[in-house]
């Protein structure tokens, strides 16, 4: 497995370090900073989880690469050292595999169809005390030059509001698709036997700015950045979650949006 993103290095600020997880301490303390954050923050489930252990782990971790965002200063054999994780699982593995995570939820026939080269986000989380500053910039440093390296064509995943009652987020929901619905050729669908039904509001009649306001930040940066959402949402009982399918085209990113997203150091 490769173990170093190109250009860390110089990059990167003193505190922080981004790489695929090198090692079994870093796959360990990527599980258990997820555990932290989906189960003991979050309130999830997590049927699958080692919970006497306190990693949230499942069958399909070992198909996976883990960017991690490392803490330099913390010792990594206390498994705290990871900050910030991603999930990234390339189309070549999964078709190996035969399936993506996501399948499970959605039906991915259309990005199957498009011929396009594929990447699976997932298990996106960044450690409570670390959600301020830079953190988040750094981890997406670090995918844009994996998925650069990799001649990634399109990303998508699962992403999340909290909290399995739909119904909370009709408007939120609404918005998205009335402003945000992926393209036809692209359009992912909620599997019917857990697809949230919720009253959705007429868009027209929403309060735009509330309802952008109630869509979970990492979401909000995904649209920034020129991201849309597949039809339908899928309720995880699991996971305490309503999702979603985010779906990244990056070749139809702006321009501005491009040079935020593989920018090397962060500004400001």
């Amino acid at each position: 497995m490769e173990q170093r993103i190109s250009g860390e290095e110089g990059a990167r600020d003193a505190h922080y370090a981004v790489r695929l997880a090198a090692d079994e301490a870093d796959l360990l303390s990527a599980q258990r900073l997820r555990y932290a954050v989906f189960v003991e923050e979050l309130g999830a489930q997590c049927a699958r989880a080692d919970h006497a252990a306190r990693l949230e782990r499942d069958a399909l971790d070992p198909y996976f690469d883990h960017l991690v965002l490392v803490d330099r200063h913390v010792d990594p054999a206390t498994l705290d050292h990871v900050v910030g994780v991603y999930r990234l699982l390339p189309q070549d593995r999964a078709d190996r595999l035969g399936c993506f995570y996501s399948d499970a939820e959605f039906d991915l026939t259309p990005l199957r169809a498009s011929g396009r080269k594929l990447v699976e986000l997932g298990r996106s989380c960044v450690h409570r005390g670390h959600r301020r500053g830079a953190s988040m910039v750094h981890l997406w440093n670090g995918l844009a030059e994996y998925v650069i390296a990799r001649k990634i064509e399109i990303m998508f995943g699962v992403a999340s509001f909290h909290g399995a009652d739909p119904q909370r987020h009709a408007d939120a929901l609404s918005f998205l698709y009335a402003h945000h619905l992926a393209p036809e050729a692209l359009r992912v669908h909620a599997r019917p036997e857990g697809a949230a039904r919720p009253d959705l509001p007429d868009p027209a009649g929403i309060d735009a700015r509330a309802a952008m306001a109630a869509i979970p930040p990492l979401i909000r940066a995904y649209l920034r950045l020129g991201g849309f959402v597949g039809q339908g949402a899928f309720v995880d009982h699991d996971f305490n979650t309503t999702d979603i399918c985010l779906i990244m085209d990056t070749s139809a990113m702006s321009g501005r949006a491009f040079d935020y997203y593989t920018r090397k150091s962060p500004r400001g």
